[in-house]
């Protein structure tokens, strides 16, 4: 699937710039930066982490998730629907 191939693209470079940060926080924490300086750096790997599960979200709601609500079957329906509930840890 190409749509999800372009996703995976996306998370990966994501990913790996999360990666590439992680590294520069480590050295920063071993050098004993101030606090504060490492704590936005941390709330940057937040963002790009969060950048990375959206991305995946959306290709899988597009693709596998579309897909599999073509199914007859209403409990495949319905496991896809509880997958996704909790996946993104929504409470009923």
């Amino acid at each position: 699937m190409k749509d999800s191939c372009d996703s995976n693209k996306t998370v990966l470079t994501t990913l790996k710039k999360a990666r590439s940060h992680i590294d520069k926080i480590i050295e920063m924490v071993e050098e004993d930066k101030y606090c504060i300086e490492i704590i936005q750096q941390l709330n940057a790997i937040d963002g790009y982490i969060d950048s990375a599960r959206k991305s995946k979200l959306i290709s899988h709601l597009e693709t596998c998730f579309a897909d599999g609500m073509t199914t007859k079957s209403p409990a495949k329906k319905q496991e896809l629907i509880d997958e996704l509930i909790r996946v993104l840890k929504i409470t009923k």
